[in-house]
């Protein structure tokens, strides 16, 4: 009942969650001000970032990520000395989009910057940009301004200036170089400007990212209910059910109690998984759980857990645990009576079978730890707890199926070999995120797939009778009509991942493949460019030839937008729409090209400055959509009309050409 509670709580918030992932403001700056001497000044920017969020320092080279900035609007008799600082000691890591180390600060950041006063009245006022990250999302370049102003300067000095020309100021502290009296009003009556926040955020499209949200809960349930059934015909389990179900009818007098006795095995087995699913979620917690999918040591030991699990299913070790806590279980069991002994029971079946079931349990916990769920892990053992108690309650209920099910046999460790080699090839995933987190360039998306092309090739060997593997010690390496389906099987994906070598998407395999940035070897070219890198001239030639246009809210310094390009606009089924069916606008909104005059506009009461092109597209998606993080996709009419709902980081090609298909129906 409580996760039934949990769960109904987690799907009325999803679409606050959506809508703070659409308008994400995760960073909250204040200023400390201190004098140090007559002359000088040191101001401190000190900022609260959301769990989740990071911040980017200022050391971070070109084509990398937005790096904390300070700049300068204006100054009257006062300078900035060097750079801005960061204080304390910023986390690093090799980011494989960049190509380059990136610094970065979570939870907390702090930096400085010196002035000196050159007269007795001063003031300036600049602004602090920094550019934030989290595992979804990036926000634009985003300005802090602050001013500083007093008459407690020294009471002469011969550096006296007027206000400080653009040319006289630190090329390193300033973003643009235009004349200050350059501002005009940007005028956002345009319809082409106007907010239409309420037509992607109506109620159906709210309802729509419920949908999704409860779409996601229900893939993490569906995973651990595919886990469990491969779980449930492995040599540890099935041979265990109809001997369980036997007893349960034997020892009891009435038909009716040895079903109930099966009725609470099967929930005692679920209440044992689903307390793993959350003892994982307490142990980790949120935080730790997104840390995960980028930490190199982590994913690391993931590798070399996943090659002992999938090493073991091929029977050069088994892994169990200990005999004493099954022996103990075991004898609990028979000492005991009532619903006490049939949770022991149940208790006892985890354990013996822990041999088959730890490496699968083990690989789910892991992909699902990956992804920063944090009721990912009880989602899933509740989908795997109801695969594997079902075959005990439905044979109870009606145990003349037990004699149509398949007898335990020699089919059952080809299975288990199946998986063995499926564990193998997923390991290759987990070191291929260390691989480029450290920038090794060992396993590159060539040497990836050639790695999983010839475990397929001996997958196929085997399972075709050509070799033999440990667990076929003492046995006939016959191969049966399950064997030959599986060796022609494999066979068959290998021959499929070949072109990939020479640098073709392989759409099947894209979200496990390193990204096609790695590809030394290119016979393929699916590469998509933008139309136009311009709003207004977009739509102008839209309306010229009346197709509609796929807004893109990118930025140079934006991870994920980067993958998006990779793993999803090089599918040929999403370049041919993009090329053929939209006018493909792309919008930087961290361009820092100068605007020809420097815009003034009202936001929420506030008077704000657009000094670069990266301003004013950020700007425009603020104003009209409603929304600030990138990647943010939406397709609109050649009049400027949205046609659909928002996308954002969504990797599955599928999915994004659903949204730009229901678009274009439009």
């Amino acid at each position: 009942m409580k996760i039934k509670k949990h769960l109904a709580a987690l799907l009325l918030i999803l679409p606050q969650l959506y809508a703070h992932a659409q308008w994400a403001n995760p960073v909250s700056f204040s200023t400390e001000q201190k004098r140090i001497s007559e002359n000088q000044i040191v101001l401190t920017f000190k900022g609260t970032i959301e769990s989740g969020w990071h911040v980017y320092s200022t050391d971070n080279n070109n084509g990398g990520p937005t790096p904390a900035t300070f700049n300068i609007d204006q100054a009257d008799g006062i300078t900035p000395v060097g750079k801005l600082q960061p204080l304390g000691k910023p986390q690093r890591k090799f980011e494989e989009i960049f190509g380059m180390e990136v610094t970065y600060f979570e939870n907390q950041c702090a930096f400085r910057q010196m002035f000196t006063i050159n007269k007795k009245e001063y003031q300036l006022k600049g602004y602090l940009e920094y550019g934030a990250c989290d595992d979804q999302n990036c926000i634009p370049p985003t300005p802090f301004e602050i001013t500083i102003k007093g008459n407690d300067g020294p009471a002469a000095s011969t550096n006296e200036t007027a206000v400080l020309p653009i040319s006289m100021q630190s090329a390193d502290t300033l973003a643009v170089a235009l004349p200050t009296n350059a501002i005009d009003t940007l005028a956002t009556d345009d319809p082409l400007w106007s907010d239409v926040t309420k037509q992607i955020n109506s109620p159906t499209n709210q309802q729509a990212a419920e949908e999704q949200g409860k779409t996601t809960l229900w893939w993490l349930f569906f995973m651990g209910l595919t886990g469990g059934l491969l779980a449930l015909f492995t040599p540890c389990v099935w041979p265990i059910i109809p001997m369980t179900v036997s007893l349960f009818l034997k020892r009891s007098e009435k038909r009716s109690r040895g079903i109930r006795d099966a009725l609470i095995y099967g929930l005692s087995i679920i209440t044992i998984y689903v307390s793993l699913g959350t003892l994982v979620t307490l142990v980790f917690g949120a935080a730790a759980l997104n840390a995960l999918s980028t930490n190199a040591i982590v994913n690391i030991f993931f590798f070399l857990l996943l090659v002992a699990f999938g090493i073991s299913f091929l029977g050069v070790f088994e892994i169990s645990l200990p005999s004493s806590l099954s022996n103990k279980a075991d004898q609990k069991a028979s000492a005991t009576s009532g619903m006490v002994s049939i949770f022991i029971m149940a208790l006892t079946l985890s354990l013996v079978s822990f041999s088959c079931t730890g490496p699968i349990i083990g690989f789910m916990l892991v992909e699902i730890a990956t992804t920063g769920s944090l009721v990912g892990p009880v989602i899933a053992m509740l989908g795997f707890s109801v695969a594997l108690a079902l075959p005990f309650t439905l044979f109870a209920l009606f145990p003349t199926m037990l004699k149509k099910a398949p007898k335990s046999g020699g089919w059952m460790n080809t299975f288990k070999v199946f998986l063995g080699f499926v564990e193998l090839a997923f390991a290759f995933k987990f070191l291929s995120v260390a691989d480029l987190s450290y920038g090794w360039h060992i396993l590159d998306r060539e040497i990836f797939l050639i790695f999983w092309i010839l475990l397929s090739v001996l997958a196929a060997l085997y399972f075709l009778g050509v070799i033999k593997l440990p667990i076929d010690h003492g046995r006939k390496n016959k191969p049966d009509a399950l064997r030959i389906t599986l060796g022609l099987a494999s066979l068959a994906f290998a021959i499929y991942m070949v072109p990939g070598v020479l640098g073709k998407p392989l759409p099947a395999i894209s979200a496990f493949a390193p990204p096609m940035h790695t590809q030394h070897i290119r016979l393929f070219s699916q590469n998509v460019e933008p139309q136009f890198r311009d709003y207004e001239e977009g739509m102008r030639h839209a309306q010229k030839v009346g197709k509609p246009v796929l807004l893109d809210f990118t930025g140079y310094g934006c991870v994920n937008c980067r993958e998006m390009e990779q793993k999803v606009w090089n599918d040929p089924r999403v370049a041919d729409l993009l090329k053929n069916k939209v006018i493909l606008i792309s919008l930087y909104v961290d361009d820092k090209t100068s605007l020809p005059e420097r815009m003034t506009v009202v936001e929420n009461g506030r008077t704000t400055t657009l000094r670069t092109q990266g301003d004013k597209w950020s700007y425009l998606q603020r104003k009209r959509f409603g929304a600030n993080a990138q990647p943010f996709y939406v397709v609109c009419s050649p009049e400027g009309l949205p046609l659909s709902s928002p996308y954002g980081f969504d990797t599955d090609p599928d999915n994004f050409i659903n949204f730009i298909n229901s678009a274009l129906k439009q």
